[in-house]
């Protein structure tokens, strides 16, 4: 396969490419950020860790070996060591010089020349300062207001509100809490939650609060049509478009 797989629907969500075109290219590579750049995605999802010597770098696991073969906590090592990594092709597994990873002004410079929606998780609990520096970058390259922030750690969730009081962000959960409409209500946050967890009224009760609502990870059509139904604003994906 090497193009995304298209869906219809009059009530169509906006489309979120997971870690870039992941369904094509290595997640959260510069090739699948281009990948889902040429195509009509709203948005493209990636994720951001701290490393050990304060820098921030692109990647979803704590470890590199899965993308890599190489094992390093991402955390525990410095940005030069992760850097040096060449990943492997999702397609043949053989290690690519070319695929790297990326930095998070990378990332956003790629966005913003596709003229796309950051939707950037702060991977684990991070420190407000560090948020905060995580801001000042994305800033400096004159990309907030294209920014989503979504985060599974409350408080990281909190970190952001307090420094940005009007940004765009929702919570990760992969299941449904009754209370979540009216916790996310009181802090002004959206959500993105795993799409199992979703019926029609839940999404209803969730825009009656003003809260928009993200579903993860979607890959097929049938699915996808069904959130369609249920009135979902976006959707994430590794192949949907």
């Amino acid at each position: 396969m090497n193009k995304p797989i298209l869906i219809s629907h009059p009530n169509k969500a906006k489309m979120i490419a997971h870690r870039g075109l992941s369904g094509i290219e290595t997640e959260n590579t510069a090739a699948a950020f281009v990948a889902a750049g040429q195509h009509p995605y709203f948005g493209i999802e990636t994720d951001v860790h701290r490393t050990k010597d304060g820098q921030f770098i692109i990647i979803h696991d704590d470890d590199t070996f899965r993308i890599s073969g190489e094992h390093h906590i991402v955390e525990e090592t410095d940005f030069d060591t992760l850097r040096s990594l060449r990943l492997m092709d999702k397609s043949t597994g053989t290690v690519r010089h070319d695929l790297v990873l990326p930095t998070l002004s990378e990332y956003i410079r790629i966005l913003k020349h596709y003229d796309k929606h950051a939707v950037l998780e702060i991977k684990n609990p991070m420190e407000k300062a560090d948020i905060a520096e995580i801001i000042r970058l994305i800033r400096e390259e004159d990309y907030l207001t294209s920014t989503t922030f979504i985060s599974f750690d409350w408080q990281n969730m909190l970190h952001i509100r307090s420094l940005l009081p009007h940004q765009s962000a929702q919570f990760l959960m992969e299941e449904w809490e009754d209370d979540l409409p009216d916790r996310l209500h009181k802090h002004q946050l959206d959500l993105d939650i795993l799409w199992k967890c979703l019926t029609k009224e839940r999404v209803k009760r969730l825009h009656e609060k003003g809260i928009n609502v993200n579903v993860w990870t979607v890959d097929d059509p049938s699915s996808a049509l069904s959130l369609c139904d249920m009135g979902v604003d976006q959707i994430t994906s590794n192949i949907l478009l």
